[in-house]
């Protein structure tokens, strides 16, 4: 208890505000951001627990429904969340005694109206502390799937979608990779700014820093307590961004002067990075569905001091005809099912249906539609989306390319060169997780064939 606030009774509020469909990372930020007087180390607590709890969540209900004659599914919202949340502490925080975990347990049960339930939540937390060690966990040679699906928490739908399409190795790769803690990843504004006094700076305020893969300017932080206490990005001196991102910027290549057009923008990493390679030059027009989501992109511009980025509500589904083959540039970044940022944002992989993953394939075609029209001749168009599913991008890429004058070009002269494929030759790129140092992502690079009467023999030669 920290000044009257209990933080397994926050850690509760944050893990059903969850289950009723908010974001993870929004469900936590939002409930530190009002207690920012919290200590480092209590915010630090609440923080592993939630995404702890989440992350496990099958392999936890597995746990439970081995000791518990109600299983997880019939329990009451919220004795299944002080459960699951105990039994993460129970299996993977040693730091925190199993006395402690179980009556605090009890304890929030009581508070929060169950005093009849308290009997059930000690003796299922107390016989769990006691035969952890004899659960019996499914084998992999006795059933591949449920081994996968209960060590890794990951529903079996998907893993049975990774297995058809990268095959045993790389699959597991993938669902250990999720499980795994990254630190967070940072641009620096390496136009404006010296990368070497950025790092000094935020080295200076007890951050750890240490170069990410690929690109000179990202880098890799973590011992720090808030980001916007931090000075390099109150100044606007770093974005918060993956790797993976960023390389949507490198592929895009725009040159100084150039007019892009960012169809899905929010919260506007790539924006930024576009203006930045431009050197403050040309006009990046980010636009985005909603005015929240343009605030966010508004507050962004304005804490770097983007003056070549500006955001506008537009709805990426809907034809803008003033933009009309106006565009050097179009990014698409598309909505997506999300599968390759999982590690970040644990719940998509419980919020999963066909019916879900039909419609992100026919809006994502909707809006590279539109976005088509924006590409001047001999411009460019780079699609783009932060997960694995091939429906979603490879079938989609080439979906584009059978209905649309582009041809794909190569992302080679773009990128490092450990990212070199065959693919990458061809003109596109699928990161995953486990497999690359990055989220996983998918990056296809368009040009957009001449619209003009000297474009015959070219277009002659597309399906």
């Amino acid at each position: 208890m920290i000044n009257g606030i209990n933080s397994r009774e926050m850690i509760l509020e944050i893990l059903l505000e969850i289950e009723e469909g908010e974001h993870s990372h929004v469900a936590i930020r939002n409930a530190l951001s009002k207690y920012q007087f919290l200590p480092k180390q209590d915010r630090a607590f609440i923080t592993r627990v939630c995404e702890g709890t989440l992350e496990y969540r099958i392999q936890i209900d597995y746990i439970i429904n081995s000791f518990s004659k109600v299983t997880v599914d019939k329990m009451k919202p919220a004795i299944r969340e002080i459960l699951r949340s105990a039994v993460y502490q129970l299996k993977y925080m040693d730091s925190v005694p199993d006395s402690a975990v179980c009556n605090e347990a009890v304890k929030l049960a009581q508070r929060k109206g169950f005093y009849n339930l308290k009997p059930f939540v000690n003796g299922v937390l107390r016989t769990i502390a006691r035969e952890m060690d004899q659960v019996r966990f499914p084998q992999k040679e006795d059933d591949l799937l449920k081994y996968l699906s209960v060590k890794y928490s990951m529903p079996e739908v998907l893993v049975t979608r990774w297995l058809e399409a990268y095959g045993e190795e790389t699959t597991e790769k993938i669902l250990a990779d999720f499980l795994t803690e990254h630190p967070l990843t940072i641009r620096c504004r390496t136009y404006l700014n010296s990368k070497e006094e950025i790092v000094k700076s935020l080295e200076s305020q007890g951050v750890h820093v240490a170069p990410a893969p690929y690109l000179p300017y990202a880098y890799s932080i973590s011992e720090f307590n808030h980001i916007l206490a931090l000075d390099a990005f109150i100044k606007g001196k770093i974005v918060v961004q993956d790797v993976s991102s960023m390389l949507v910027a490198e592929v895009a290549d725009p040159k100084k002067g150039d007019y892009v057009i960012d169809v899905c923008a929010a919260p506007g990493g790539k924006s930024l990075h576009m203006g930045d390679k431009m050197e403050g030059y040309g006009t990046v027009d980010a636009r985005d569905v909603s005015q929240y989501k343009v605030n966010l992109i508004e507050e962004n511009i304005q804490r770097t001091n983007s003056i070549n980025v500006q955001a506008r509500v537009q709805d990426a589904t809907i034809f803008d005809q003033d933009s009309e083959l106006l565009a050097d540039v179009v990014i698409a970044d598309v909505p997506c099912s999300g599968y390759g940022v999982i590690g970040k944002k644990p719940e998509i992989k419980y919020r999963v249906t066909p019916q879900k993953q039909d419609e992100i394939v026919i809006l994502q075609r909707t809006i590279l539609d539109r976005a088509a029209n924006y590409v001047k001749p001999r411009g460019e168009l780079i699609f783009s989306t932060c997960t694995i599913a091939k429906e979603e991008n490879e079938e989609n890429m080439m979906w584009f390319l059978n209905n649309y004058p582009f041809k794909l070009e190569s992302l080679d002269p773009y990128l490092p060169e450990e990212l070199h494929s065959e693919t990458t030759a061809l003109g596109y790129l699928q990161l995953l997780p486990g497999v690359h140092k990055t989220d996983g992502f998918f990056i296809a690079k368009f040009s957009c064939l001449l619209y003009t009467s000297d474009a015959a023999d070219e277009l002659d030669g597309v399906d």
